[in-house]
């Protein structure tokens, strides 16, 4: 899937590998097959820090979409009758609080042309081309590399002659991505099924909540269609799918959902503690006998005049 409007972004991710492959090459030999799967999980991580102000952006427009559920589900039960209505009063609801139903995609879209950018410049390499600026010594490194046995450039249909060409057993080589797609597949699903899950609870009575459901249990069947990618390519999509599980798990234990009281507000429950904080808790949350004691004040001690004889006062006349 080569698209012509999209080789600048070709150039420019063929020598963002390049640049992180020289430098990993400083302590690991260019041919090895970690030095390669560090390249592409480094590049992996590079485009997710690239996109993540979308990702943000995706969260805040979910998070206030929660805080709306409880006014759309009341628009929902007052237009029951009436879809056209109901759908014009809930979007119109969701423009003034300025709030983006599609907000979720932005992040996908934004990723699809790296996506499609990665596959291009490692199928190049497979097929032994240097293009988009890659030099004919970074391929033949590419084309060496081995991770945990199987050719990076090898995909689960190549057939047993090209896999031995590239120095590997076809056996060992199929059980590697075997199991590269096993993991692509399971990501996949944690990945889809976190953000359905908080999607369901956020809006019960969603009338898309069965296609949701659907989508959930459908989507680990696309990481098949990941048997013809390349196994850099399928190291990408597991660390991708790693990141996206760490990611939102990030933001949704820092933003919980809101809860609605018995008196229709929206109110925000507090935060969950993160991880750091259960290994190195707060200030707040140690045990008072760890504070330090106060010094005990000093108590004054007022000294009273001693008596003097009366021969000794002042104005007074002996007797």
């Amino acid at each position: 899937m080569e698209l012509s409007w999209l080789e600048p972004l070709y150039t420019a991710v063929a020598k963002v590998i390049a640049w992180i492959h020289a430098a990993y090459s400083v302590i690991i030999p260019p041919d090895n097959g970690l030095n390669w799967a560090l390249t592409i999980i480094t590049l992996t991580v590079l485009m997710r820090l690239l996109i993540f102000p979308l990702f943000l952006k995706q969260m805040r427009s979910s998070k206030k979409m929660q805080e709306l559920a409880p006014k759309v589900q009341e628009l929902r039960k007052k237009y029951k009758n009436d879809k056209q209505r109901m759908n014009q009063e809930v979007m119109k609801l969701y423009q003034t609080a300025g709030a983006n139903p599609l907000g979720g995609c932005l992040p996908v879209v934004a990723q699809f042309p790296i996506f499609i950018s990665v596959f291009t410049v490692l199928r190049a390499m497979s097929e032994d081309k240097a293009l988009y600026g890659m030099t004919q010594e970074l391929v033949d490194s590419a084309r060496s590399a081995h991770i945990f046995g199987a050719p990076i450039p090898a995909t689960f249909f190549t057939s047993a002659h090209e896999i031995e060409g590239l120095g590997a057993d076809p056996i060992v080589t199929k059980i590697v991505l075997g199991i590269f797609v096993a993991v692509s597949s399971a990501t996949t699903f944690l990945t889809v099924r976190q953000s359905v899950t908080r999607s369901m609870a956020q809006m019960p009575d969603n009338p898309m909540a069965q296609q949701q459901k659907i989508l959930m249990y459908i989507s680990p069947l696309f990481a098949v269609f990941s048997l013809n990618f390349a196994l850099g390519l399928i190291l990408y999509w597991v660390t991708t799918n790693l990141w996206t599980l760490g990611q939102q798990h990030w933001f949704y234990s820092r933003h919980p959902m809101p809860v609605v009281d018995a008196k229709g507000n929206v109110v925000e429950p507090e935060p969950k503690p993160g991880l750091l904080s259960k290994i190195l808790p707060s200030k707040a949350a140690k045990k008072p006998e760890d504070a330090p004691e106060p010094e005990p004040e000093q108590k004054i001690i007022r000294q009273q005049p001693t008596r003097q004889p009366r021969s000794k006062r002042t104005g007074s006349k002996k007797p």
